[in-house]
Protein backbone atom coordinates (compact mmCIF):
# COMPACT_ATOMS: atom_id res chain seq x y z
CA UNK A 1 0.00 0.00 0.00
CA UNK A 2 1.16 3.38 -0.19
CA UNK A 3 1.82 6.47 2.17
CA UNK A 4 -1.01 8.08 3.44
CA UNK A 5 1.20 11.15 3.95
CA UNK A 6 1.75 11.01 0.51
CA UNK A 7 -1.99 10.57 -0.79
CA UNK A 8 -2.98 13.83 1.74
CA UNK A 9 0.44 15.95 0.23
CA UNK A 10 0.25 14.84 -3.00
CA UNK A 11 -3.18 13.79 -3.95
CA UNK A 12 -2.80 14.69 -7.87
CA UNK A 13 0.08 12.61 -8.09
CA UNK A 14 -2.37 9.14 -7.01
CA UNK A 15 -4.99 10.49 -9.39
CA UNK A 16 -2.19 10.36 -12.12
CA UNK A 17 -1.47 6.95 -11.53
CA UNK A 18 -4.45 5.54 -11.23
CA UNK A 19 -5.26 7.05 -14.10
CA UNK A 20 -2.51 5.61 -15.75
CA UNK A 21 -3.34 1.99 -14.50
CA UNK A 22 -6.72 2.31 -15.88
CA UNK A 23 -8.29 2.16 -12.57
CA UNK A 24 -10.84 4.06 -10.44
CA UNK A 25 -9.53 7.75 -9.97
CA UNK A 26 -12.52 8.54 -7.68
CA UNK A 27 -11.09 6.26 -5.16
CA UNK A 28 -8.24 8.71 -4.01
CA UNK A 29 -11.05 10.98 -3.00
CA UNK A 30 -12.50 8.58 -1.48
CA UNK A 31 -9.83 7.57 0.66
CA UNK A 32 -9.29 11.00 1.03
CA UNK A 33 -12.55 11.61 3.04
CA UNK A 34 -12.52 8.30 4.88
CA UNK A 35 -8.84 9.55 5.97
CA UNK A 36 -10.29 12.70 7.29
CA UNK A 37 -13.34 10.81 9.03
CA UNK A 38 -10.14 8.36 10.54
CA UNK A 39 -7.79 11.43 11.77
CA UNK A 40 -11.04 13.42 12.90
CA UNK A 41 -13.08 10.53 14.93
CA UNK A 42 -9.63 9.37 16.58
CA UNK A 43 -9.63 13.05 17.80
CA UNK A 44 -12.70 12.87 19.06
CA UNK A 45 -11.93 9.51 21.15
CA UNK A 46 -9.17 11.23 22.60
CA UNK A 47 -10.89 14.25 23.84
CA UNK A 48 -13.52 12.20 24.94
CA UNK A 49 -11.47 9.78 26.85
CA UNK A 50 -9.45 12.94 28.46
CA UNK A 51 -12.61 14.17 29.95
CA UNK A 52 -13.97 11.20 30.64
CA UNK A 53 -10.62 10.50 32.77
CA UNK A 54 -11.40 14.11 34.33
CA UNK A 55 -14.21 13.40 35.40
CA UNK A 56 -13.59 10.31 37.40
CA UNK A 57 -10.90 12.18 39.65
CA UNK A 58 -13.78 14.15 40.56
CA UNK A 59 -16.40 12.12 41.75
CA UNK A 60 -14.63 10.35 44.73
CA UNK A 61 -14.54 14.21 46.06
CA UNK A 62 -17.90 14.63 45.60
CA UNK A 63 -21.02 14.04 47.67
CA UNK A 64 -24.49 15.17 47.74
CA UNK A 65 -26.53 16.54 44.48
CA UNK A 66 -23.31 17.11 42.96
CA UNK A 67 -21.77 13.34 42.79
CA UNK A 68 -25.34 12.68 41.45
CA UNK A 69 -24.71 14.96 38.83
CA UNK A 70 -21.27 13.89 37.73
CA UNK A 71 -22.11 10.37 38.04
CA UNK A 72 -25.42 10.95 35.90
CA UNK A 73 -22.56 12.96 32.87
CA UNK A 74 -19.88 10.20 33.28
CA UNK A 75 -22.94 7.86 32.24
CA UNK A 76 -23.08 9.89 29.06
CA UNK A 77 -19.83 10.34 28.37
CA UNK A 78 -19.46 6.61 28.88
CA UNK A 79 -21.91 6.09 26.02
CA UNK A 80 -20.37 9.02 24.52
CA UNK A 81 -16.42 7.10 24.31
CA UNK A 82 -17.90 3.91 23.49
CA UNK A 83 -19.81 5.40 20.01
CA UNK A 84 -16.98 7.29 18.96
CA UNK A 85 -14.33 4.33 19.72
CA UNK A 86 -17.08 2.52 17.55
CA UNK A 87 -16.76 5.65 14.91
CA UNK A 88 -13.49 5.08 14.85
CA UNK A 89 -12.96 1.76 14.52
CA UNK A 90 -15.18 1.77 11.23
CA UNK A 91 -13.25 4.88 9.62
CA UNK A 92 -10.28 3.21 10.12
CA UNK A 93 -12.01 -0.21 8.80
CA UNK A 94 -12.85 2.32 6.00
CA UNK A 95 -9.92 3.63 5.27
CA UNK A 96 -8.10 0.93 5.06
CA UNK A 97 -10.20 -1.36 2.74
CA UNK A 98 -9.67 1.63 0.16
CA UNK A 99 -6.36 1.81 0.69
CA UNK A 100 -5.59 -1.55 -0.21
CA UNK A 101 -7.61 -1.18 -3.64
CA UNK A 102 -4.89 1.55 -4.79
CA UNK A 103 -2.19 0.16 -6.68
CA UNK A 104 1.36 1.37 -6.25
CA UNK A 105 2.36 4.61 -7.76
CA UNK A 106 3.46 4.28 -11.28
CA UNK A 107 7.28 4.82 -12.23
CA UNK A 108 7.15 8.20 -14.32
CA UNK A 109 9.13 6.65 -16.64
CA UNK A 110 6.91 3.83 -17.28
CA UNK A 111 5.44 3.65 -20.94
CA UNK A 112 1.36 4.96 -20.17
CA UNK A 113 -1.25 2.61 -21.95
CA UNK A 114 -2.51 -1.33 -21.93
CA UNK A 115 -1.02 -4.48 -22.69
CA UNK A 116 0.78 -3.51 -26.19
CA UNK A 117 2.14 -0.13 -25.34
CA UNK A 118 5.09 -1.54 -23.91
CA UNK A 119 8.62 0.03 -25.02
CA UNK A 120 11.19 -2.41 -26.30
CA UNK A 121 14.43 -1.56 -24.46
CA UNK A 122 16.94 -3.75 -25.78
CA UNK A 123 17.18 -6.53 -28.67
CA UNK A 124 19.63 -9.85 -27.58
CA UNK A 125 20.72 -12.36 -30.14
CA UNK A 126 19.46 -12.77 -33.84
CA UNK A 127 16.45 -15.46 -34.30
CA UNK A 128 17.49 -18.59 -36.22
CA UNK A 129 16.63 -18.60 -39.96
CA UNK A 130 15.25 -22.19 -40.78
CA UNK A 131 14.17 -21.52 -44.48
CA UNK A 132 17.72 -20.46 -44.81
CA UNK A 133 18.67 -23.82 -43.53
CA UNK A 134 16.48 -25.89 -45.16
CA UNK A 135 13.56 -27.16 -42.96
CA UNK A 136 10.76 -25.68 -41.18
CA UNK A 137 10.38 -25.67 -37.64
CA UNK A 138 8.70 -28.29 -35.38
CA UNK A 139 6.39 -26.63 -32.18
CA UNK A 140 7.33 -27.72 -28.69
CA UNK A 141 4.59 -30.08 -28.35
CA UNK A 142 5.68 -31.89 -31.53
CA UNK A 143 9.39 -32.04 -30.24
CA UNK A 144 8.53 -33.25 -26.90
CA UNK A 145 6.52 -35.97 -28.42
CA UNK A 146 9.78 -37.74 -30.48
CA UNK A 147 11.75 -36.47 -27.50
CA UNK A 148 9.41 -38.29 -25.36
CA UNK A 149 9.44 -35.39 -22.72
CA UNK A 150 5.82 -34.73 -23.05
CA UNK A 151 2.68 -36.16 -22.40
CA UNK A 152 0.03 -33.64 -22.85
CA UNK A 153 -3.00 -36.13 -23.25
CA UNK A 154 -2.52 -38.31 -20.15
CA UNK A 155 -2.28 -35.00 -18.53
CA UNK A 156 -5.51 -33.99 -19.62
CA UNK A 157 -6.87 -37.29 -19.25
CA UNK A 158 -5.72 -37.61 -15.19
CA UNK A 159 -5.90 -33.82 -14.14
CA UNK A 160 -7.95 -32.23 -17.06
CA UNK A 161 -6.74 -29.10 -19.83
CA UNK A 162 -3.50 -27.60 -19.34
CA UNK A 163 -1.85 -30.03 -17.15
CA UNK A 164 0.73 -32.53 -18.68
CA UNK A 165 3.87 -34.93 -17.30
CA UNK A 166 7.19 -34.51 -18.18
CA UNK A 167 8.55 -37.96 -19.21
CA UNK A 168 12.47 -38.94 -19.52
CA UNK A 169 14.63 -36.48 -20.96
CA UNK A 170 11.87 -33.70 -20.22
CA UNK A 171 12.03 -34.65 -16.59
CA UNK A 172 16.15 -34.59 -16.60
CA UNK A 173 15.44 -31.07 -18.42
CA UNK A 174 13.55 -29.80 -15.58
CA UNK A 175 15.58 -30.89 -12.64
CA UNK A 176 18.89 -29.14 -15.12
CA UNK A 177 17.61 -26.20 -15.73
CA UNK A 178 16.05 -25.70 -11.63
CA UNK A 179 20.01 -26.88 -10.67
CA UNK A 180 21.44 -24.60 -12.76
CA UNK A 181 19.57 -21.45 -12.46
CA UNK A 182 20.17 -21.71 -8.36
CA UNK A 183 23.47 -22.22 -9.34
CA UNK A 184 23.56 -19.00 -10.69
CA UNK A 185 21.60 -17.38 -8.34
CA UNK A 186 24.28 -18.72 -5.47
CA UNK A 187 27.05 -17.56 -7.39
CA UNK A 188 25.72 -14.34 -7.25
CA UNK A 189 24.69 -14.14 -3.64
CA UNK A 190 21.36 -14.91 -3.07
CA UNK A 191 20.07 -17.81 -0.65
CA UNK A 192 18.23 -20.73 -1.78
CA UNK A 193 15.03 -21.31 -0.25
CA UNK A 194 12.07 -24.08 -0.42
CA UNK A 195 9.29 -22.27 -0.17
CA UNK A 196 5.38 -23.33 1.13
CA UNK A 197 3.03 -24.21 -1.73
CA UNK A 198 -0.41 -23.14 0.62
CA UNK A 199 -0.26 -19.84 2.33
CA UNK A 200 -3.08 -17.87 4.55
CA UNK A 201 -4.95 -14.93 3.35
CA UNK A 202 -2.81 -12.12 4.89
CA UNK A 203 0.50 -13.56 2.50
CA UNK A 204 -1.94 -13.49 -0.28
CA UNK A 205 -3.32 -10.06 0.12
CA UNK A 206 -0.15 -8.59 1.14
CA UNK A 207 1.60 -9.05 -1.84
CA UNK A 208 -1.31 -7.57 -3.71
CA UNK A 209 -2.64 -11.07 -5.34
CA UNK A 210 -5.92 -10.63 -4.55
CA UNK A 211 -6.62 -7.44 -6.11
CA UNK A 212 -5.95 -7.49 -10.34
CA UNK A 213 -4.74 -11.56 -9.97
CA UNK A 214 -7.84 -13.15 -7.84
CA UNK A 215 -9.73 -14.50 -10.14
CA UNK A 216 -6.12 -16.81 -11.47
CA UNK A 217 -5.72 -17.50 -7.67
CA UNK A 218 -6.52 -21.21 -6.35
CA UNK A 219 -7.80 -21.15 -3.03
CA UNK A 220 -8.92 -23.97 -0.36
CA UNK A 221 -12.37 -23.13 1.30
CA UNK A 222 -12.11 -25.82 3.92
CA UNK A 223 -8.76 -24.79 5.42
CA UNK A 224 -8.63 -21.35 4.12
CA UNK A 225 -5.07 -21.65 2.65
CA UNK A 226 -4.28 -20.49 -1.48
CA UNK A 227 -2.05 -21.99 -3.66
CA UNK A 228 0.55 -20.01 -4.47
CA UNK A 229 0.95 -18.92 -8.48
CA UNK A 230 4.70 -17.65 -7.69
CA UNK A 231 7.32 -18.08 -4.77
CA UNK A 232 7.43 -14.34 -4.50
CA UNK A 233 4.45 -15.01 -2.06
CA UNK A 234 6.22 -16.39 0.49
CA UNK A 235 9.18 -14.92 0.34
CA UNK A 236 7.74 -11.61 0.73
CA UNK A 237 6.14 -13.14 3.61
CA UNK A 238 9.31 -14.61 5.41
CA UNK A 239 10.13 -11.23 7.13
CA UNK A 240 6.03 -10.71 7.98
CA UNK A 241 6.00 -9.01 11.21
CA UNK A 242 9.39 -8.21 11.40
CA UNK A 243 12.27 -5.15 11.89
CA UNK A 244 15.65 -6.06 9.99
CA UNK A 245 18.80 -3.94 10.26
CA UNK A 246 19.49 -1.49 7.40
CA UNK A 247 23.07 -2.90 7.82
CA UNK A 248 22.35 -6.12 6.52
CA UNK A 249 20.64 -5.30 3.52
CA UNK A 250 20.32 -6.31 0.73
CA UNK A 251 19.12 -9.88 1.99
CA UNK A 252 18.54 -12.02 -1.39
CA UNK A 253 16.58 -15.01 -1.78
CA UNK A 254 16.16 -17.54 -4.39
CA UNK A 255 12.93 -19.64 -4.04
CA UNK A 256 11.79 -22.60 -5.52
CA UNK A 257 8.14 -23.50 -5.49
CA UNK A 258 5.28 -25.12 -7.84
CA UNK A 259 3.16 -22.52 -8.73
CA UNK A 260 -0.28 -22.97 -9.62
CA UNK A 261 -2.45 -20.43 -12.16
CA UNK A 262 -5.89 -20.66 -12.76
CA UNK A 263 -5.44 -19.03 -16.29
CA UNK A 264 -8.87 -17.29 -16.13
CA UNK A 265 -8.24 -14.93 -18.46
CA UNK A 266 -6.58 -16.70 -21.14
CA UNK A 267 -9.58 -18.79 -22.67
CA UNK A 268 -8.89 -19.85 -26.36
CA UNK A 269 -4.83 -18.55 -25.46
CA UNK A 270 -1.86 -21.03 -26.02
CA UNK A 271 -4.13 -24.34 -25.56
CA UNK A 272 -1.18 -26.24 -27.22
CA UNK A 273 1.66 -27.84 -25.36
CA UNK A 274 3.06 -26.43 -21.95
CA UNK A 275 3.69 -22.62 -22.58
CA UNK A 276 0.25 -21.64 -20.77
CA UNK A 277 -0.34 -24.15 -18.31
CA UNK A 278 -2.25 -24.69 -14.44
CA UNK A 279 0.83 -25.95 -12.84
CA UNK A 280 4.55 -25.09 -13.29
CA UNK A 281 8.30 -24.81 -11.24
CA UNK A 282 10.07 -21.68 -11.12
CA UNK A 283 13.03 -20.28 -9.60
CA UNK A 284 12.31 -16.75 -7.96
CA UNK A 285 14.49 -14.18 -6.84
CA UNK A 286 13.36 -12.01 -4.12
CA UNK A 287 15.38 -8.99 -2.64
CA UNK A 288 14.72 -6.85 0.66
CA UNK A 289 16.62 -3.82 0.10
CA UNK A 290 16.49 -0.30 1.18
CA UNK A 291 14.10 2.56 -1.15
CA UNK A 292 16.78 4.35 -2.23
CA UNK A 293 18.66 1.11 -3.54
CA UNK A 294 15.39 -0.06 -5.01
CA UNK A 295 15.99 1.09 -8.64
CA UNK A 296 19.48 -0.30 -8.56
CA UNK A 297 18.56 -3.38 -7.80
CA UNK A 298 16.10 -3.72 -10.22
CA UNK A 299 18.81 -3.11 -12.74
CA UNK A 300 21.01 -5.70 -11.55
CA UNK A 301 17.49 -8.66 -11.26
CA UNK A 302 17.36 -7.39 -15.00
CA UNK A 303 20.70 -8.35 -15.80
CA UNK A 304 20.82 -11.69 -13.86
CA UNK A 305 17.77 -12.50 -15.91
CA UNK A 306 19.21 -10.97 -19.31
CA UNK A 307 22.40 -13.63 -18.02
CA UNK A 308 20.57 -15.84 -17.79
CA UNK A 309 18.64 -16.15 -21.15
CA UNK A 310 22.24 -15.83 -22.98
CA UNK A 311 23.71 -18.56 -21.40
CA UNK A 312 20.59 -20.66 -22.51
CA UNK A 313 21.74 -18.84 -26.31
CA UNK A 314 18.30 -17.61 -26.62
CA UNK A 315 17.63 -14.57 -28.94
CA UNK A 316 15.23 -12.15 -26.90
CA UNK A 317 13.66 -9.22 -26.22
CA UNK A 318 13.73 -6.38 -22.73
CA UNK A 319 10.77 -4.61 -22.67
CA UNK A 320 9.14 -2.12 -19.95
CA UNK A 321 6.04 -2.64 -19.64
CA UNK A 322 3.06 -0.37 -19.90
CA UNK A 323 1.60 0.92 -17.06
CA UNK A 324 -1.93 -0.87 -17.48
CA UNK A 325 0.02 -4.34 -17.63
CA UNK A 326 1.84 -3.82 -14.22
CA UNK A 327 -0.63 -5.24 -11.52
CA UNK A 328 -1.23 -3.63 -8.47
CA UNK A 329 1.93 -3.94 -6.59
CA UNK A 330 4.76 -3.23 -9.00
CA UNK A 331 5.77 0.80 -9.46
CA UNK A 332 7.81 -0.60 -12.67
CA UNK A 333 8.02 -4.23 -15.14
CA UNK A 334 10.71 -5.61 -16.98
CA UNK A 335 9.66 -8.23 -19.35
CA UNK A 336 12.58 -10.33 -20.67
CA UNK A 337 10.94 -11.87 -23.98
CA UNK A 338 12.24 -14.94 -26.05
CA UNK A 339 11.70 -15.50 -29.53
CA UNK A 340 9.62 -18.74 -30.46
CA UNK A 341 10.16 -19.24 -33.98
CA UNK A 342 6.95 -21.64 -34.23
CA UNK A 343 4.91 -18.75 -33.02
CA UNK A 344 6.86 -15.88 -35.40
CA UNK A 345 6.93 -13.86 -31.80
CA UNK A 346 8.16 -12.75 -28.62
CA UNK A 347 6.74 -14.10 -25.69
CA UNK A 348 7.65 -13.53 -21.89
CA UNK A 349 9.99 -15.73 -20.42
CA UNK A 350 11.47 -13.61 -17.21
CA UNK A 351 9.63 -10.99 -15.64
CA UNK A 352 11.58 -8.35 -12.94
CA UNK A 353 9.40 -5.94 -10.78
CA UNK A 354 10.01 -3.11 -8.10
CA UNK A 355 7.17 -2.84 -5.74
CA UNK A 356 9.20 -0.77 -3.51
CA UNK A 357 7.41 -0.11 0.18
CA UNK A 358 4.15 -1.36 -1.58
CA UNK A 359 4.55 -5.01 -0.07
CA UNK A 360 6.37 -4.20 3.01
CA UNK A 361 3.72 -1.62 4.08
CA UNK A 362 1.02 -4.27 3.84
CA UNK A 363 3.08 -6.86 5.63
CA UNK A 364 4.52 -4.99 7.97
CA UNK A 365 8.26 -5.85 6.83
CA UNK A 366 10.75 -2.95 8.55
CA UNK A 367 14.03 -1.84 8.52
CA UNK A 368 15.89 -0.25 11.42
CA UNK A 369 18.80 2.77 11.16
CA UNK A 370 19.92 3.69 14.41
CA UNK A 371 16.64 4.49 16.50
CA UNK A 372 14.47 5.06 13.13
CA UNK A 373 12.37 2.32 11.75
CA UNK A 374 10.83 2.46 8.60
CA UNK A 375 9.25 0.09 5.87
CA UNK A 376 11.95 -1.25 3.37
CA UNK A 377 11.40 -1.98 -0.40
CA UNK A 378 10.84 -5.53 -1.88
CA UNK A 379 11.69 -6.70 -5.60
CA UNK A 380 10.94 -9.62 -7.19
CA UNK A 381 12.42 -11.31 -10.16
CA UNK A 382 11.67 -14.83 -12.61
CA UNK A 383 14.78 -16.17 -13.44
CA UNK A 384 13.78 -19.86 -14.97
CA UNK A 385 9.86 -20.46 -15.16
CA UNK A 386 10.17 -23.88 -16.30
CA UNK A 387 8.32 -25.15 -18.82
CA UNK A 388 8.56 -21.50 -20.90
CA UNK A 389 12.13 -22.12 -21.01
CA UNK A 390 11.72 -25.57 -22.02
CA UNK A 391 9.41 -24.43 -25.03
CA UNK A 392 12.05 -22.04 -25.83
CA UNK A 393 15.13 -24.21 -25.78
CA UNK A 394 13.51 -26.89 -27.50
CA UNK A 395 12.23 -24.63 -30.64
CA UNK A 396 15.52 -22.55 -31.01
CA UNK A 397 17.88 -25.29 -31.02
CA UNK A 398 16.29 -27.99 -32.61
CA UNK A 399 17.86 -29.84 -35.92
CA UNK A 400 16.12 -30.89 -38.91
CA UNK A 401 15.81 -34.50 -37.29
CA UNK A 402 13.71 -33.52 -34.54
CA UNK A 403 17.00 -33.81 -32.28
CA UNK A 404 17.66 -30.78 -30.28
CA UNK A 405 20.70 -29.44 -29.06
CA UNK A 406 21.63 -28.81 -25.48
CA UNK A 407 22.92 -25.15 -24.97
CA UNK A 408 26.87 -25.32 -23.34
CA UNK A 409 25.91 -23.83 -20.09
CA UNK A 410 23.10 -26.40 -19.24
CA UNK A 411 25.25 -29.66 -20.07
CA UNK A 412 27.06 -30.06 -17.11
CA UNK A 413 23.44 -30.34 -15.49
CA UNK A 414 22.43 -32.90 -17.71
CA UNK A 415 25.12 -35.46 -17.46
CA UNK A 416 27.22 -34.14 -20.44
CA UNK A 417 24.40 -34.64 -22.78
CA UNK A 418 24.82 -32.32 -25.70
CA UNK A 419 21.71 -33.43 -27.90
CA UNK A 420 18.62 -34.79 -27.06
CA UNK A 421 17.61 -37.36 -29.10
CA UNK A 422 13.87 -38.67 -30.42
CA UNK A 423 13.11 -41.77 -28.87
CA UNK A 424 12.05 -44.97 -31.02
CA UNK A 425 8.07 -45.63 -31.01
Amino acid sequence: MIDLRLLREDPDRVRASQRARGEDVGIVDALLTADERRRSSSVRFDELRAEQKALGKLIPKAAGDEKAELLKKAGELSAAVKAADAEQDAAAEETQRLLLQLGNLVHPEVPIGGEDDFAVLETVGTPRDFEAEGFAPKDHLELGELLGAIDTERGAKVSGSRFYYLTGVGALLEFALVNAAMAQATAAGFTPVLTPALVKPKAMEGTGFLGQAADDVYHLDKDDLYLVGTSEVPLAAYHMDEILDAGELPRRYAGFSSCFRREAGSYGKDTRGIFRVHQFDKVEMFVYTTPEDAEAEHQRLLEWEKQWLTSLELPFRVVDLASGDLGSSATRKFDCEAWIPTQGKYRELTSTSNTTEFQSRRLSVRMREGKRVRPLATLNGTLCAVTRTIVAILENHQRADGSVRVPEALRPFLGGREVLEPVAR
